[in-house]
């Protein structure tokens, strides 16, 4: 993509509003433009960074063994007051009247929607187990929403929810769906530890939350330092075996949420030099609520006896407009964003550091062409502008690498690289550009961890 061709409108400016590190770079790397309160359109760039965490999320599902569907935003009340939840929900749920003066409802999470259509269809023990997931729209009237998209009222959730025979086929199935969170956080590049937490307005009683450290975290969390080097199951890990062994290595260390933090029961569990008492980003949750809705919602199959069974069943979410903001604030400095690889909205730019010369431009042309055409995600900033104002907009918007030519190197027949993250710097042969570049990559796009 030419970024002449592109649209990116970023700030000079920090907005006033954003409190906090990754709603200032969202909006001054031209990412997200509020349009209201907790209401934020994506602009291309952020919106190719969402795409590509969605993207891996929807691998990690579908690697799991989940299969993905599509649910509409709007939902029946009648549907909520089978399972008890219309009235006790709470004012975060936007109820509405359609011309006919039904009732209907904005989802927040769509626990009865995915049982009626379980119901509907799946009559026979032999179906089981089962897991559909979607990644959809969803809106809750928060009293206070802040932090940009980080928690905001309308927000991207990938919901997967499963259905089994007995409570201990549903555990099996959350186990199953625990692994394959720790793969989808570490192919982001994120640190993202499992904890003990509350079930909430969902039910059950088993859950956990995926907590990223940080200090503009929303809640207090309480862990083992230990679980920041644990080993994430590889590419090998078989979705279709027990993977007890993982959760239970996982679970065995200490950690928790505030709501669920037993003081006592921590000191004693972690040597003082392995605590850590932190504030924490929740970045996906994870349900295990056996009955709660199957059975006001007549869910059930025939067992093998020939017998009723209502089904178990579980929940477990991903908010992909959380985790973008997640990912800032987990990797940013003064000068702007930096992206990992797997989620970079590019992979690399070009900088020509003299747009308009003939020679120049011939030669940034022919190097952008073969770049793309070795599969590197690139952006090409052929701007007339300064070659100061360009090397800003690279450092802001966050991209990994960038390959910078102009005359002077041109006349040598030299490129150089910049590593974002690192700050280094290499000449190179322009010829040695491509590989180079393609080296740096591929190793870092994480789709085999």
């Amino acid at each position: 993509m030419r970024l002449s061709r592109y649209f990116l409108p970023v700030l000079r400016d920090v907005p006033k509003e954003a409190e906090i590190v990754s709603h200032r770079l969202m909006l001054r790397a031209g990412m997200i433009r509020q349009q209201a309160s907790g209401l934020y359109s994506w602009l291309p760039l952020g919106y190719k960074v969402l795409m590509k965490v969605q993207k891996i999320i929807e691998e990690e599902q579908n690697r799991s063994g989940a299969i993905q569907l599509l649910m509409p935003t709007i939902q029946s009340a009648d549907l909520w007051r089978e399972s008890g939840r219309y009235d006790a929900y709470g004012k975060e749920m936007l109820r509405i009247e359609d011309r006919h003066e039904r009732e209907f409802l904005y989802g927040p999470t769509n626990e009865e929607m995915i049982t009626d259509i379980f119901r509907a269809y799946v009559k026979s023990y032999k179906d089981l187990p089962l897991n559909l997931y979607h990644i959809q729209w969803k809106f809750r009237d928060e009293v206070r929403p802040r932090f940009g998209t980080m928690r905001s009222r309308e927000f991207l959730m990938k919901d997967a929810y499963s259905f089994d025979l007995s409570k201990e086929d549903a555990v099996a199935a959350y186990e199953r769906m625990f692994v394959a969170y720790m793969r989808t956080y570490a192919r982001m590049g994120l640190t993202a530890i499992p904890m003990r937490a509350d079930t909430g307005p969902i039910g059950g009683d088993l859950s956990h939350e995926w907590i990223v450290l940080a200090d503009t975290g929303e809640s207090q969390v309480f862990c083992d330092r230990r679980l920041l080097d644990k080993p994430i199951p590889g590419p090998d890990t078989d979705f279709r075996g027990d993977l007890k062994p993982i959760f239970e290595d996982w679970t065995s260390l200490y950690a928790a949420t505030e709501e669920m933090v037993d003081m006592g029961e921590y000191e004693a569990a972690v040597p003082e030099e392995f605590r850590v008492s932190a504030r924490g980003i929740e970045v996906g949750h994870i349900f295990y609520f056996g009955t709660k809705y199957s059975e006001p919602m007549k869910a059930t199959v025939t067992g093998p006896d020939g017998k009723e069974i209502t089904v178990h069943m579980g929940s477990y979410g991903i908010g992909p407009t959380r985790l973008v903001p997640a990912l800032i604030e987990a990797f940013h400095d003064d000068a702007g964003i930096i992206w990992p690889v797997s989620v970079a909205p590019f992979e690399a730019v070009l900088i020509n550091l003299k747009a308009g010369d003939a020679a120049c431009d011939a030669a940034c042309t022919k190097l952008y062409d073969e770049l793309n055409a070795a599969g590197i995600d690139m952006l090409y900033d052929d701007r007339d502008q300064g070659a100061g104002a360009k090397f800003t907009t690279a450092d802001l918007i966050g991209i990994p690498y960038q390959i910078i030519l102009g005359p002077r190197g041109l006349a040598a027949g030299e490129a150089e690289i910049k590593h974002r993250k690192t700050g280094e710097r290499e000449t190179l042969p322009i010829a040695d550009a491509v590989a180079r570049l393609k080296g740096l990559i591929e190793p870092q796009r994480k789709t085999d961890i």
